[in-house]
């Protein structure tokens, strides 16, 4: 099955495209902060011009002069302290103009983050089952969490501004001696060489990506509380390490296939563009000064001073241009990104309130699985039904719920919701019809009242529907009785007043959030998989209660919750092998009754639970 969505690139860009990530990084950083940009470009030009001509030729140029012609000392104290005086502007409005860049860029750091979660959190559910996916991710976020985003636009700066100061350079070299400027085109080669390095640079950072996450990965995972105590009671710590090492190896693999290359060039470029042009200029300077004497001490002085500001020039233009390139293409990675197209699309057709459910022969396969999760499946759900989905663990049952909310759509079948094809409705308002209960439920680091109302709680009728929504869920006891009851903080992570709760009680939050919100439909999958039967059998009164004349879906290994279900469709290896009430199953015999028989037994020797009660 082909990856999800457009396929990501496996090869880096070409040269011919980053003039087009150059545009595209150009227009995106405009579009994020025009102040930044256009701030950056004129501080950095004023500043450059200054320090590259003013402050190291014109004015050494001119107390050079007072010097060799015999000036009063008075004449040149003024001259020094109009220098020293507009150097202290200079550097004084230099420190403003970063602090107001610092600020400036954080602004990008927030819009451009902004738009790479919005990516992310609306990407296909099939994303995660595809390695590429996670590459383009972190290449992606590579522009802002290295700061490429700055660089960037400082890169393209310093070429603008140096390229000012150059002007000014070798307009100055030419008035004392044109033939000099013959030696700066012993630098152009510079601009290959610093291209060509950046470009084994980013090769190198391109395949260095996939060992960075297995370190992130062993590095988040040893961090973690949630795998605290398996780290602690097992060997596995010593296979993560493992994998560490092996990834920090693979990185030192790549570095020692690269750097030999990159060594080569950098030396190249300092021969070229540094000893040679330097040693040519001033043997120059020196023969036209102490041989044919036609080169006054303060012009051969300035002179020598002005071409290594050029040959600087020069070296940092080629630098910066290298560097655009180099960053153009992680701009390239940000683009593809925020280009991929999801397979799941929106339809435009408007829903109000859902009748009827129905899978008509759906078949579906995981990307990269080699055998469908549902095969052929048909069934029928009405408006007001309460609904048990039961089987055993990997039989389809959670696959059912994913295709039912649209988070995959089938290879082959229709899901109808009132007749009509699921994927004609607007995405957004048929999800809002659905509230929902998963079985791998999360908490955030955020208080219990924003867990449960999944926004900010402002009000006290926020409050209010949030202690209604956690005593229906059966964890108000439990969360009245933290520190700062449901403002509390889950985890301590972020909050010395934060506190953790068991995975029960976690779950009882997560379901919270359904009794919490209004909805058409109930899809439970697994809600009370971290409780104990008694605390199963509590919330699933109040579900009853909150679900009364609505449809409600439940999805269960249990079968307990199946008994007051007014219809149950038994799922074995992707497909419905029975269907019927509970009374209907028991009496035609078969793997409903085998399981539910088993479950009884099960649950008749199973003792007392914590708090003595029999079950």
């Amino acid at each position: 099955m082909p990856p999800p969505g457009r396929r990501f690139k496996n090869e880096p860009q070409k040269l011919s495209s980053v003039i087009k990530d150059t545009s595209y990084a150009l227009k995106l950083m405009w579009k994020v902060s025009p102040v930044y940009v256009l701030g950056r470009l004129l501080a950095n030009s004023g500043f450059a011009l200054w320090r590259t001509f003013f402050q190291r030729v014109y004015f050494l140029r001119e107390l050079m002069l007072l010097i060799t012609n015999g000036a009063e000392f008075g004449e040149y104290m003024r001259l020094l302290t109009i220098f020293t005086v507009l150097s202290l502007v200079a550097y004084a409005l230099e420190t403003i103009g970063d602090y107001i860049w610092d600020v400036q860029a954080k602004n990008i750091y927030k819009g451009l983050n902004r738009m790479i979660f919005d990516k992310a959190s609306k990407a296909d559910l099939a994303c995660y089952e595809d390695p590429k996916y996670y590459n383009v991710y972190q290449r992606a976020t590579e522009v802002v969490s290295e700061s490429y985003y700055s660089s960037f636009i400082w890169d393209i700066s310093e070429i603008v501004s140096t390229l000012v100061s150059l002007v000014a350079l070798i307009s100055y070299i030419m008035t004392v001696d044109v033939r000099i400027t013959v030696v700066l085109l012993l630098i152009l080669p510079v601009f290959y060489f610093e291209a060509r390095r950046n470009k084994l640079n980013y090769k190198m950072d391109r395949e260095m990506t996939p060992y960075r996450r297995e370190k992130a990965y062993v590095q988040r995972v040893v961090f973690l509380r949630d795998y605290a105590k398996d780290m602690r009671t097992s060997d596995i710590y010593s296979v993560m390490r493992s994998r560490f090492d092996a990834a920090v190896e693979k990185n030192r693999e790549v570095i020692r296939k690269y750097g030999w290359k990159t060594g080569g060039l950098e030396l190249l470029n300092n021969l070229l563009s540094q000893v040679i042009p330097s040693g040519v200029a001033y043997g120059y300077g020196a023969y036209r000064f102490m041989v044919s004497k036609d080169l006054e001490v303060a012009d051969f002085t300035v002179l020598v001073t002005a071409v290594n500001s050029a040959i600087n020039s020069i070296r940092v233009m080629a630098s910066a241009l290298a560097s655009v390139q180099s960053s153009a293409l992680y701009f390239g990675n940000f683009r593809e990104f925020m280009n991929y197209e999801n397979r799941i699309v929106s339809g435009d057709r408007g829903i109000e309130k859902i009748e009827s459910i129905e899978f008509r022969d759906v078949t579906f396969t995981y990307p990269g699985a080699d055998r469908p999760s549902l095969r052929g499946v048909s069934l029928k759900i009405d408006r007001g039904q309460t609904v048990a989905i039961v089987g055993r663990n990997g039989a389809g049952k959670t696959t059912f719920v994913k295709l039912l909310l649209r988070f995959y759509d089938p290879d082959c079948g229709v899901i109808l919701v009132n007749g009509v094809d699921i994927k004609e409705y607007d995405l957004s308002q048929l999800r809002a019809l659905f509230g929902t209960v998963f079985q791998d439920y999360k908490v955030f680091a955020l208080s219990v009242n924003e867990n449960v109302l999944c926004r900010e709680t402002e009000t006290d009728a926020d409050r209010e529907l949030s202690r209604e929504a956690l005593v229906a869920s059966g964890a108000w006891d439990k969360v009245s009785a933290l520190p700062d009851g449901a403002e509390t903080v889950l985890t301590r992570e972020f909050d010395p007043r934060g506190s953790g709760l068991s995975g029960g009680e976690q779950q009882k939050v997560a379901a919270a959030r359904m009794f919490a919100h209004a909805f058409d439909v109930a899809v439970l999958d697994e809600p009370s998989s971290a409780l104990d039967p008694i605390a199963e059998y509590k919330m699933y009164e109040a579900l009853m209660e909150k679900t009364l004349g609505r449809t409600a879906v439940y999805i269960s290994h249990r079968l307990s919750s199946a008994t007051l279900s007014d219809r149950i469709f038994v799922f074995e290896n992707g497909t419905v092998v029975q269907s019927g009430s509970h009374e209907e199953l028991m009496n035609a015999g078969g793997l409903y009754a085998d399981m539910f028989t088993m479950q009884a037994q099960s649950y008749r020797k199973g003792g007392e639970d914590e708090d003595g009660a029999r079950f």
